[in-house]
Protein backbone atom coordinates (compact mmCIF):
# COMPACT_ATOMS: atom_id res chain seq x y z
CA UNK A 1 0.00 0.00 0.00
CA UNK A 2 1.52 3.77 -1.13
CA UNK A 3 2.39 6.14 1.74
CA UNK A 4 0.65 9.51 1.76
CA UNK A 5 3.10 11.98 -0.26
CA UNK A 6 5.11 14.12 1.89
CA UNK A 7 6.93 16.59 -0.78
CA UNK A 8 4.57 16.90 -3.05
CA UNK A 9 5.82 19.23 -6.04
CA UNK A 10 9.54 18.23 -5.58
CA UNK A 11 9.84 17.61 -9.25
CA UNK A 12 7.09 20.38 -10.74
CA UNK A 13 4.27 18.83 -10.59
CA UNK A 14 1.58 20.97 -9.93
CA UNK A 15 -1.57 20.57 -8.27
CA UNK A 16 -3.82 20.47 -4.67
CA UNK A 17 -4.47 18.29 -2.38
CA UNK A 18 -7.72 15.61 -3.02
CA UNK A 19 -9.63 16.95 0.02
CA UNK A 20 -9.11 20.85 -0.78
CA UNK A 21 -10.81 20.33 -4.42
CA UNK A 22 -13.78 18.42 -2.97
CA UNK A 23 -14.05 21.26 -0.37
CA UNK A 24 -14.12 23.72 -3.49
CA UNK A 25 -16.61 21.66 -5.10
CA UNK A 26 -18.54 21.58 -2.04
CA UNK A 27 -18.34 25.26 -1.92
CA UNK A 28 -19.73 25.59 -5.09
CA UNK A 29 -22.60 23.26 -4.67
CA UNK A 30 -23.71 25.26 -1.41
CA UNK A 31 -24.28 28.23 -3.86
CA UNK A 32 -22.86 31.18 -1.47
CA UNK A 33 -24.09 34.70 -2.24
CA UNK A 34 -22.57 35.89 -5.36
CA UNK A 35 -22.02 39.50 -4.53
CA UNK A 36 -18.72 40.15 -2.20
CA UNK A 37 -19.80 41.27 1.08
CA UNK A 38 -17.50 44.76 0.55
CA UNK A 39 -20.67 45.56 -1.75
CA UNK A 40 -23.99 47.20 0.27
CA UNK A 41 -26.27 44.50 -1.62
CA UNK A 42 -24.08 41.83 -0.44
CA UNK A 43 -23.32 42.89 3.09
CA UNK A 44 -26.88 43.54 2.87
CA UNK A 45 -27.76 39.82 1.73
CA UNK A 46 -25.42 38.36 4.62
CA UNK A 47 -26.55 39.63 7.05
CA UNK A 48 -30.32 39.01 6.30
CA UNK A 49 -29.56 35.66 5.97
CA UNK A 50 -27.66 35.99 9.68
CA UNK A 51 -30.28 37.66 11.41
CA UNK A 52 -33.55 35.91 9.67
CA UNK A 53 -34.39 33.59 13.16
CA UNK A 54 -33.23 33.50 16.82
CA UNK A 55 -31.60 29.88 15.10
CA UNK A 56 -30.00 32.02 12.70
CA UNK A 57 -28.26 34.81 14.79
CA UNK A 58 -27.47 32.03 17.75
CA UNK A 59 -25.69 30.09 14.93
CA UNK A 60 -23.57 33.21 13.68
CA UNK A 61 -22.56 34.06 17.37
CA UNK A 62 -21.37 30.91 17.54
CA UNK A 63 -19.56 31.14 13.86
CA UNK A 64 -17.58 34.03 14.66
CA UNK A 65 -19.76 37.19 14.75
CA UNK A 66 -18.95 39.24 17.93
CA UNK A 67 -21.12 42.42 17.46
CA UNK A 68 -24.72 43.39 19.63
CA UNK A 69 -27.99 43.33 18.19
CA UNK A 70 -27.68 46.70 18.18
CA UNK A 71 -24.73 47.11 15.76
CA UNK A 72 -26.29 44.77 13.66
CA UNK A 73 -29.81 47.14 13.68
CA UNK A 74 -27.31 49.93 12.76
CA UNK A 75 -25.86 48.39 9.96
CA UNK A 76 -29.15 47.31 8.66
CA UNK A 77 -30.78 50.46 8.53
CA UNK A 78 -27.82 51.91 6.85
CA UNK A 79 -26.57 54.17 9.75
CA UNK A 80 -23.23 52.33 10.40
CA UNK A 81 -20.86 50.72 8.00
CA UNK A 82 -19.07 47.49 8.94
CA UNK A 83 -15.20 48.41 9.55
CA UNK A 84 -13.01 45.36 7.61
CA UNK A 85 -12.46 43.32 10.45
CA UNK A 86 -16.16 43.01 11.16
CA UNK A 87 -16.75 42.44 7.37
CA UNK A 88 -14.28 39.70 7.65
CA UNK A 89 -16.68 38.32 10.35
CA UNK A 90 -19.75 38.97 8.49
CA UNK A 91 -18.16 36.68 5.72
CA UNK A 92 -16.64 34.05 8.08
CA UNK A 93 -20.45 33.62 10.24
CA UNK A 94 -22.17 33.79 6.68
CA UNK A 95 -20.23 31.08 5.24
CA UNK A 96 -20.11 28.90 8.38
CA UNK A 97 -23.97 29.30 8.45
CA UNK A 98 -24.41 28.45 5.22
CA UNK A 99 -22.49 25.45 5.77
CA UNK A 100 -24.49 24.29 8.45
CA UNK A 101 -27.89 24.31 6.86
CA UNK A 102 -26.81 22.83 3.11
CA UNK A 103 -25.07 20.20 4.94
CA UNK A 104 -27.67 18.12 5.59
CA UNK A 105 -29.38 18.62 2.09
CA UNK A 106 -25.74 17.70 0.19
CA UNK A 107 -25.55 14.80 2.27
CA UNK A 108 -28.72 13.24 1.16
CA UNK A 109 -28.45 13.92 -1.84
CA UNK A 110 -24.92 12.55 -2.26
CA UNK A 111 -25.92 9.20 -0.25
CA UNK A 112 -28.92 8.67 -2.50
CA UNK A 113 -29.48 5.89 -5.02
CA UNK A 114 -25.87 4.09 -3.53
CA UNK A 115 -23.74 6.87 -3.80
CA UNK A 116 -22.38 9.82 -5.99
CA UNK A 117 -19.73 9.11 -9.03
CA UNK A 118 -16.77 11.16 -8.56
CA UNK A 119 -14.30 11.90 -11.63
CA UNK A 120 -10.80 12.71 -10.43
CA UNK A 121 -8.50 14.23 -12.79
CA UNK A 122 -4.74 13.50 -11.87
CA UNK A 123 -2.21 15.98 -11.11
CA UNK A 124 -0.67 18.47 -13.70
CA UNK A 125 2.96 17.14 -14.65
CA UNK A 126 3.39 19.76 -17.65
CA UNK A 127 6.96 21.23 -15.77
CA UNK A 128 8.14 17.86 -14.67
CA UNK A 129 10.85 16.35 -16.16
CA UNK A 130 9.73 13.20 -18.59
CA UNK A 131 11.93 11.07 -16.97
CA UNK A 132 10.03 11.74 -13.54
CA UNK A 133 6.52 11.36 -15.24
CA UNK A 134 4.04 9.16 -13.77
CA UNK A 135 2.08 7.32 -16.24
CA UNK A 136 -1.42 8.62 -14.70
CA UNK A 137 -4.93 8.57 -16.33
CA UNK A 138 -8.62 10.33 -15.57
CA UNK A 139 -10.49 8.00 -12.76
CA UNK A 140 -13.98 7.84 -11.45
CA UNK A 141 -15.17 6.54 -8.60
CA UNK A 142 -18.42 5.88 -6.79
CA UNK A 143 -18.58 7.46 -3.39
CA UNK A 144 -21.13 5.47 -1.05
CA UNK A 145 -20.70 6.91 2.30
CA UNK A 146 -20.36 10.92 2.49
CA UNK A 147 -20.87 11.36 5.96
CA UNK A 148 -17.30 11.76 7.20
CA UNK A 149 -16.64 14.60 4.31
CA UNK A 150 -19.25 16.39 4.61
CA UNK A 151 -19.12 16.57 8.65
CA UNK A 152 -15.90 17.84 8.28
CA UNK A 153 -16.30 20.47 5.34
CA UNK A 154 -19.27 21.32 7.56
CA UNK A 155 -17.40 21.83 10.37
CA UNK A 156 -14.00 23.23 8.37
CA UNK A 157 -11.68 21.22 9.31
CA UNK A 158 -9.23 20.87 6.79
CA UNK A 159 -7.07 17.89 8.72
CA UNK A 160 -10.59 15.73 9.08
CA UNK A 161 -11.58 16.42 5.38
CA UNK A 162 -7.91 15.12 4.00
CA UNK A 163 -8.52 12.00 6.40
CA UNK A 164 -12.32 11.23 5.21
CA UNK A 165 -10.96 11.86 1.64
CA UNK A 166 -7.96 9.61 1.57
CA UNK A 167 -10.15 6.93 3.48
CA UNK A 168 -12.40 7.38 0.24
CA UNK A 169 -9.75 7.02 -2.41
CA UNK A 170 -7.99 4.05 -1.30
CA UNK A 171 -10.36 2.09 -3.09
CA UNK A 172 -8.71 3.29 -6.19
CA UNK A 173 -6.53 0.61 -5.25
CA UNK A 174 -2.70 0.24 -5.38
CA UNK A 175 -2.49 3.42 -7.33
CA UNK A 176 -4.60 5.70 -4.38
CA UNK A 177 -1.58 7.55 -3.97
CA UNK A 178 -0.90 9.00 -7.26
CA UNK A 179 -4.48 10.25 -6.90
CA UNK A 180 -4.26 12.51 -3.21
CA UNK A 181 -2.91 15.21 -4.96
CA UNK A 182 -5.36 16.27 -8.31
CA UNK A 183 -5.87 18.91 -10.24
CA UNK A 184 -9.35 18.63 -10.04
CA UNK A 185 -12.29 16.41 -8.84
CA UNK A 186 -15.58 16.73 -10.27
CA UNK A 187 -19.77 15.29 -8.89
CA UNK A 188 -23.22 16.74 -8.65
CA UNK A 189 -25.50 16.87 -6.07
Amino acid sequence: MPERTHDFGYYGARGIKGSEAVARQLDELANYIATPVTAPRGLMARLHYLTRTGHARQAARQAGLMVTDRTVRAWLEGKRRPSPASLQQIETAYRAVRRQNVARYLLRRLNSGGGTRVEIHPFNQSHVDRRFQRVLEYRSLNVRQWDDVIHAWETGDPDALDTAWVDIIVDLGSQWGQYEYVSAIGFAA
